[in-house]
């Protein structure tokens, strides 16, 4: 099964609709999966005081509220129709998080098929089991959580109408940028030991390194913000992707699952015509008359490999010849 790629746009459309369907040609291009916005309603996300997150301080105006912030990127319902339809041709599925309950029921109304809840929301009782409901597949975030959160809010999931198989649980760290030492990729593979569940990782480091790792280490999602432009204002850009570095990541994830391959061990289609060339045969040392002892003394191991296996040389030794042989020359059976 193919890694699924979901290029983040998220906010970074800034709330234009033309920027959005830019973002949405740029992951489209890139060979991703799905582009992923994000849905919410400013009066229902935040309370008119709340602040915002310290990365969210250096990227935007240190003097807006987060509540003003978030309302100049909302989507409105005819936007998210657009989109949608935009995304159809481009041969790429329109995702999108909602972040309230208002959000959920108008993302179902749409008809998505994947529902991500993002990290902040794991918490939210009432929000998972709004999605719970849908039965839906159900793609959920992890930063800032303990084991025990993802656990529980994994076994609301469950109880409340998602099957297990629906649910792939996402590793993540949710600064941005990601320090390379808070990454703890192999907190995936907890998740997965602990839940028997399929796993993936949400970046937020910058480069391309660490999301194609998690795909070696077994990530069956792999979620990356990305944007038109680091240049650009707003409180994502500057830890998102550009357009050559999201094909990058794109193209090196494909790579690596190619390269993963099965778990047997054989001789590859490319390598098979190798082994003529790079193994060895057994054959004569120095002149050999017929009749002769066949010894240590007049055999040797050389290139190619057309002849008798080296590992049978116990075999042979000892043998009397049964023609004579030249130097080099291979020993018969």
């Amino acid at each position: 099964m193919s890694v699924f790629i979901i290029a983040e746009a998220g906010v970074n459309h800034n709330g234009s609709i033309k920027l959005a369907k830019e973002l949405i040609d740029v992951a489209s291009d890139a060979g991703a999966d799905a582009v992923k916005f994000q849905t919410f309603k400013a009066e229902t996300l935040v309370s008119k005081s709340a602040q915002k997150a310290s990365y969210q301080k250096e990227t935007t105006d240190g003097k807006e509220s987060q509540f003003d912030m978030l309302k100049k990127l909302e989507l409105d319902v005819a936007t998210h129709r657009e989109l949608i339809e935009y995304c159809h041709p481009k041969k790429i599925m329109f995702l999108s998080t909602p972040f309230d309950l208002e959000s959920i029921e108008l993302l179902d109304s749409l008809g998505l098929e994947i529902f991500k809840i993002p990290s902040g929301e794991i918490t939210n009782l009432p929000y998972l089991m709004a999605i719970a409901k849908l039965n839906k597949k159900v793609i959920l975030s992890s930063g800032m959580a303990t084991m025990q959160e993802i656990r529980d809010a994994f076994e609301v999931l469950v109880q409340n109408g998602t099957q297990k198989e629906n649910i792939t649980i996402l590793h993540a760290n949710t600064m941005y940028p990601t320090p390379m030492e808070d990454v703890n990729l192999n907190a995936m593979l907890t998740i997965k030991k602990e839940l028997n569940v399929e796993v993936g990782y949400s970046d937020h480091t910058l480069g391309i390194e660490v999301p194609t790792a998690a795909v070696a280490m077994g990530a069956s999602v792999i979620e990356k913000h990305f944007t038109l432009s680091r240049d650009m204002e707003g409180p994502d850009h500057k830890a998102s992707l550009e357009p050559q570095e999201l094909r990058a990541m794109v193209k090196a994830i494909r790579n690596i699952q190619k390269a993963l391959g099965s778990f047997e061990k054989k001789p590859s289609p490319s390598e098979t015509p190798n082994i003529l060339v790079a193994r060895k045969s057994i054959v004569a040392s120095k002149t050999i008359a017929k009749g002769e002892l066949l010894s240590e003394s007049n055999l040797t191991v050389k290139r190619p490999a057309s002849g008798i296996n080296p590992m049978r040389w116990d075999e042979v030794l000892g043998k009397v010849a049964q023609k004579s042989y030249a130097v080099d020359e291979m020993i018969k059976d």
